[in-house]
Parts: C-alpha cells; sequence; structure tokens
C-alpha cells in the first residue's frame, strides 16, 4: 500500500524536522524526491541518505520567502525533476511577540514565508498537474492555525491561511483528479521543542490527551497517506496530528 512508483515529489523545508522526515517516506515508497530548503548542506546529506537506501533524491536550493523569485527558480529544476506529481508545502518560521509588542516586519516575514512562499510554489506546479488529471498537494499547517496561540498571532494566521488556500484548491482541481489536503501537527519532537526547558515541556504535555509530543515519523505517515492513490478520494481536509490536543 501506499506505494509512490513512477511519481515525482518535491518537499519544502526538506532539511530538517518535519520535512526531513516527509521526504525519507515519501523516497522509501518509492518517489523521486526534490528536497527543497534555502541551504544545501543539510539536504545533500539527506540525498546521500536516501541514495543508499535505494532511493532517489535532489537537493535544490529554494528560498520560498522570496515570493517573486520562486517561478525562475523552480523552472531550473533539471527536465527529469520538473513533473512534480506530488507537493508537500512544509517549509516555514516563527517570529513569535504579543501582539502590542510586534513589529510589522515580524507579520510580514511569517506570512511572506509560510503562506506567500506556499502559494508560490504550488501556482508553479498546478498547471502540469492539471494536463495530467493527477496531482497531490498536502500542506502542513499546525493545530495553532486551528485554535490559536499566545505570542503567536502572525504564525497562526499564515497556517490558517495555509487552510482556506488548501480549500480553495480543492474546490478549483477537485475535477482534474487532484487533491488538496492540510495536515496540522501539534507539539511535534523537533529541534524547537527539545530546546524547551523541561517545565514547559511538562506543562504542553498535560494539555495532550496522549500525554506525549509526536514524533515527526507520525506525521510523515498522515503526508504519504494523503499522496498516495489510496487517499485520491480525499480532498479539501484537514487532518489533525496532535495526539488529541486539539478536536
Amino acid at each position: 500500500m501506499f506505494k509512490l512508483d513512477g511519481k515525482i515529489a518535491l518537499v519544502t523545508g526538506a532539511s530538517q524536522g518535519i520535512g526531513h522526515a516527509i521526504a525519507l517516506r515519501l523516497a522509501a515508497q518509492g518517489a523521486r524526491v526534490v528536497l527543497a530548503a534555502r541551504g544545501t548542506e543539510k539536504l545533500e546529506s539527506l540525498a546521500e541518505e536516501i541514495r543508499a537506501a535505494g532511493g532517489d533524491a535532489l537537493p535544490f536550493s529554494l528560498d520560498i520567502s522570496r515570493a517573486e523569485d520562486v517561478g525562475s527558480r523552480l523552472q531550473q529544476l533539471p527536465a527529469d525533476y520538473a513533473d512534480i506529481d506530488i507537493l508537500v508545502n512544509n517549509a516555514g518560521i516563527t517570529r513569535d511577540s504579543l501582539m502590542a509588542r510586534m513589529h510589522l516586519e515580524q507579520w510580514k516575514e511569517v506570512l511572506d514565508t509560510n503562506l506567500t512562499g506556499s502559494y508560490a510554489v504550488t501556482r508553479e506546479f498546478v498547471r502540469g498537474m492539471m494536463r495530467k488529471r493527477w496531482g497531490r498537494i498536502v500542506f502542513v499547517s499546525s493545530v495553532v492555525g486551528l485554535m490559536g496561540n499566545v505570542g503567536q498571532a502572525n504564525y497562526a494566521a499564515s497556517k490558517a491561511g495555509m487552510i482556506g488556500l488548501s480549500k480553495s484548491l480543492a474546490r478549483e482541481l477537485g475535477s482534474r483528479g487532484i487533491t488538496s489536503n492540510v495536515v496540522a501537527p501539534g507539539f511535534i519532537e523537533t529541534a524547537m521543542t527539545e530546546a524547551m526547558d523541561q517545565r514547559s515541556r511538562k506543562e504542553m504535555s498535560e494539555t495532550i490527551v496522549m500525554r506525549r509530543f509526536g514524533a515527526v515519523d507520525e506525521v510523515a505517515s498522515t503526508v504519504l497517506f494523503l499522496a498516495s492513490q489510496e487517499a485520491g478520494y480525499i480532498t479539501g481536509e484537514v487532518i489533525n496530528v496532535s495526539g488529541g490536543m486539539y478536536m
């Protein structure tokens, strides 16, 4: 099940955390994966790991925060990796601050990267998917986009915007065999959460029904399902991967 042989996938923010896990999972199921992020050093290492396991991956430098440059940059993909079947919009940043102290630049930087960047990447591949009458678009949002969070008005707005974008795409593209869905992780074990002090981790864990943070592989497995043929009749949905933190 969930085999992706013959498919080409592009994962933004693939250099670490959830994006890294998603790229590994898609490659393990047979997809040829374009690994996209701003820096390439970690991507080269990930590509070597995928190739060592018998997979196929291409490191590709891409800064989605510069939406005006995204199109021209993606046109530089090698021909044998350019016809994307599966797009995972995972890249994102945080610039946390209480609203009363938040500068316009903090707001714009997060919206430009998380939301406008996702729009710019998706726009480049929609026509190709329409021609093939097949495609999978997956946005990695956050439960914060569903429930809000203190000090993260910019991040929450960007992640909620991704949900609206995905649902609109689902309505526009469904008749062409293209699905668009959202995965909304809760607290996941990444470098960001590892930096939290033990008191904060304990307090956060107590808000989660399963009383633990999630693993990146648990998010990646959900993305894999949505990217597969088996999920062909699911579109416009938001799958909450939060251990019951948000219901």
